[in-house]
């Protein structure tokens, strides 16, 4: 027997899980970018949201790791291949800001799409958006930002508006496998938890698979942080470090003990890397001092292991084996 909704007339149709196939997810940048699926990058104006798109993108129309010389890297690019992007920005220019950006990037241009806003503004709700990804067969779909595509009628902070932008954008994602990521500044609420300080309704994080915070360190305003805020469909990344400087550009500085919450916390002066350097500075002041020892020490400090190793290389400490045991030695 088959049953209408009174108001739109669409039968019922049933899904029984026995017949739902399982898939695997499948991921551009594991664990943070996964295909088919919507993917939020949000922090303030100026922190490095935009260069580190285009870093990935460059890497991903090249078909190369994040990082060159660790392929089994959590960072790493899924594919081996030079895969299509597109790419829409609202607020910069194409040929004086993100050419350049990918230029420098060492992006293959070639494979990087934009669809042409010049008659009309594009917007998620858009059938332009799914028929540029159908042409260009693109991989990884980027709007920057997002309230520059959410639609000239759409109040972003009222639920039942954001919704079914949200669900539609979500099932382009899922038909054509592309991951899609959309690019998203903050709100003012500064003493907010992560998970709520995207701008506009919280609708449009849940909505994401995976959301993600780019935020700098306070005390070097060179370095920058991406933060896992949400990650439904793998456990949380550890935090990346990367560099923006005037002389070198933009480098890869690995990963860094920092959570979503600590970096946007107003009282965080200094990273967890640089009291770990004070630490071991006084440990080993006097001399070597057994690995166990200083193990033990940094626990009940609350520094861990990664944060440990890292102040081990800043500081040039010298490693050597006395018995059973590993000391660590200060090099003068």
């Amino acid at each position: 027997m088959e049953f209408l909704n009174a108001n739109t007339k669409v039968p019922l149709k049933i899904i029984n899980m026995e017949d739902v196939v399982v898939e695997e997810v499948k991921w551009l940048l594991y664990p943070f970018i996964p295909y088919g699926k919507v993917t939020i990058v949000q922090g303030d104006p100026g922190e490095g949201k935009t260069t580190l798109l285009l870093q990935i993108i460059a890497r991903l129309t090249l078909g190369k790791n994040v990082f060159d010389s660790d392929e089994k890297s959590q960072f790493a690019i899924k594919s081996s291949e030079p895969q299509q992007v597109i790419y829409q920005t609202a607020e910069d220019g194409l040929g004086d800001t993100i050419k350049p950006r990918l230029i420098a990037a060492g992006a293959d241009c070639r494979y990087v799409n934009v669809i042409d806003e010049s008659d009309m503004p594009l917007s998620m709700l858009d059938e332009r958006l799914e028929a540029a990804i159908v042409k260009t067969k693109a991989r990884l779909v980027v709007l920057d930002p997002i309230q520059g595509y959410i639609g000239s009628n759409i109040d972003m902070h009222k639920a039942n508006e954001i919704r079914p932008i949200m669900k539609r954008i979500s099932i382009i994602a899922q038909k054509y496998n592309c991951a899609i990521v959309l690019i998203g500044h903050m709100n003012k609420n500064s003493s907010g938890k992560s998970s709520y300080r995207g701008l506009g309704s919280i609708d449009i994080a849940a909505a994401a698979r995976s959301v993600l915070l780019v935020g700098r360190i306070k005390d070097k305003p060179e370095l920058r942080v991406v933060c896992h805020v949400k990650s439904s469909l793998a456990p949380e990344g550890k935090s990346l470090c990367f560099e923006l400087s005037k002389n070198e550009g933009f480098m890869w500085r690995g990963e860094c003990d920092i959570s979503a919450d600590e970096l946007l916390s107003s009282t965080m002066r200094e990273s967890k890397v640089t009291n770990a350097v004070d630490f071991l500075a006084e440990v080993l002041a006097k001399g070597p001092v057994s690995k166990t020892i200083i193990d033990a020490e940094a626990e009940v400090k609350g520094i861990k292991s990664r944060t440990l190793w890292n102040a081990k290389q800043k500081l040039n400490i010298s490693c050597f084996k006395s018995g059973n045991q590993w000391y660590w030695e200060l090099k003068k």
